[in-house]
């Protein structure tokens, strides 16, 4: 079995990180691609939105893709967020599995600064997945994907909201009614 982790903050979670996962999945002949929302990263400024709220959008943006899980153990662990344990928690759930840790280039450049930087490489194979027409340097001993360049980001979709702009497209149409019903980002 082949597992990518799909880590991330999700605040929230859209189209690109849809694809992005969609293209590894893909490329790397995954049977699951697991996305994990951090209860709250060590190395980010705090999430927007409360980790139960990206939970469960999480769930919304993968739900109807045979290919895709959603793990909630780091927002049910509580507390800061390491990867490392992420990935002796599936490791042991699946010991058989081949582990590949799914990262965007930004977050791959901070893994030096990361909890166990040696045991991460050792548990999972990494993948930079980089967005078409991205000049970054790989780095030493991962993987480089090169994915769809689809320019959207979390902040611009926060932001669209807070200004009461539409967000159709940029989020799954169910992501999108969540954020109004529980009136996110405003």
């Amino acid at each position: 079995m082949k597992l990518g982790l799909f880590g991330g903050t999700f605040d929230p979670p859209h189209v690109g990180h849809f694809l992005a996962a969609v293209d590894a999945a893909d490329a790397l002949e995954l049977d699951q691609v697991v996305w994990v929302p951090a209860a709250a990263q060590p190395l980010k400024a705090g999430a927007a939105a409360d980790a139960t709220h990206r939970l469960a959008m999480t769930r919304l943006a993968a739900a109807g893709n045979p290919r895709f899980s959603v793990e909630a153990l780091e927002v049910e662990r509580g507390g800061l967020s390491f990867t490392i344990d992420t990935l002796r928690t599936l490791r042991e759930r699946h010991p058989g599995a081949a582990l590949f840790l799914l990262l965007g280039a930004d977050a791959a450049a901070m893994l030096p600064k990361w909890r166990e930087p040696g045991a991460i490489r050792a548990l999972a194979e990494i993948v930079v997945l980089t967005r078409g027409g991205d000049d970054q340097a790989p780095l030493d001993g991962v993987r480089t994907l090169s994915t769809r360049r689809v320019d959207v980001s979390a902040t611009e979709i926060r932001g669209r909201v807070r200004l009461g702009r539409s967000i159709r497209g940029f989020v799954p149409d169910a992501v999108e009614e969540y954020i109004a019903a529980h009136g996110l980002y405003r």
